[in-house]
């Protein structure tokens, strides 16, 4: 650990931070993750012990009152992003919030106004995947015209989940797997394209027991190109993205959530048609992130993906949402 470095908490105990993001922070040279809150103080403490966390705090309004936190992860269900992203803000915390940002392009908003009036504090939503060394390098190949002009992404994301009780399956609490995992192909081709899709034409399938959207595919209109994707939430898991130009390729073969436990890899063909595997490091997403938003505070920098970044994602779900009603086109517009 640095002699100087952020000290974390955590709002919840969800799996995702027990399992995946904690572990990873604590790699992280300037995160100190340091206490964990639940609404029940046993889960609180179970969390604790099991990561070894000083402080277990009974109920999230006490961690947020911790003054030896100074920046608070919030992997809560997606209702609950806005509003106590916004409370840490209050209580004088930097905050990074699970994806998706809100609900809406609209509730995502009021959190921008929010964040506006604690110029100090830092607050970025957790698109883990864009720091991860296999998306560094293929957004520079993009970058430097290395498959010529980017025309067109193709985005595939999906696993099998059909428990009642699981979070993602709760459709008044922001479930279904638009928020869940299609807010990923949303974001990489934003990202990747540079700009903001002009409109887009979607369809979707509503479980008829939970009423969350556990199916959906969408084509998404840039200026010059375009990205189709699709999302499942009770398909075969599977995820790929295929980046296409007028002179060559980029293939990710496990873009979103890639192991941590061995190299990833991509494919690049080039214009002359020759075909090169490109392999990177075992590394963790989620530990380059909790560096890099440290950092971030400890130098009093910008954060890597600035607020407004998810509100203009927000946008085109909201847009995709329209479309699947609509039956047709709809424009992306910011509220």
């Amino acid at each position: 650990m640095s002699p100087i470095a952020v000290r974390w908490g955590v709002l919840s105990t969800a799996q995702i931070g027990l399992a995946q993001v904690i572990p990873a922070m604590q790699q992280a040279p300037s995160c100190d993750v340091v206490a964990i809150a639940s609404r029940r103080l046993d889960a609180a403490q179970d969390a604790a012990e099991r990561l070894g966390l000083a402080t277990a705090h009974a109920s999230y309004e006490a961690l947020l009152a911790d003054d030896r936190i100074d920046a608070v992860y919030n992997p809560l269900p997606n209702h609950l992003h806005v509003p106590w992203t916004i409370k840490a803000l209050e209580a004088g915390k930097h905050l990074l919030c699970e994806k998706p940002i809100g609900l809406s392009a609209a509730e995502a908003g009021q959190l921008v106004g929010a964040a506006a009036r604690y110029p100090e504090l830092k607050v970025m939503e957790a698109f883990m995947y864009r720091h991860h060394p296999q998306w560094q390098r293929a957004r520079e190949i993009v970058q430097t015209g290395g498959i010529g002009r980017l025309r067109s992404i193709e985005s595939t994301f999906s696993y099998f989940n059909d428990d009642a009780a699981n979070v993602r399956n709760q459709a008044d609490i922001g479930g279904g797997g638009l928020l869940d995992i299609g807010c990923y192909p949303i974001s990489v081709s934003r990202w990747l394209f540079e700009t903001e899709p002009l409109r887009v034409c979607a369809t979707i399938d509503r479980d008829p027991r939970f009423g969350t959207d556990r199916h959906a595919s969408a084509l998404l209109e840039f200026d010059g190109g375009a990205s189709a994707f699709t999302c499942s939430t009770q398909a075969a898991p599977y995820q790929r993205v295929s980046l296409l130009g007028d002179a060559g390729r980029v293939e990710v073969e496990i873009p979103f959530n890639p192991p941590t436990d061995r190299p990833t890899r991509i494919w690049w063909q080039q214009a002359d048609g020759a075909r090169e595997e490109i392999t990177f490091a075992r590394s963790n997403h989620y530990t380059i992130q909790g560096e890099l938003f440290s950092q971030a505070i400890l130098n009093d920098t910008a954060v890597p993906t600035p607020l407004d970044d998810a509100v203009a994602n927000m946008a085109v779900i909201d847009a995709i949402f329209r479309s699947a009603e609509s039956g047709r086109w709809e424009s992306v517009t910011r509220t």
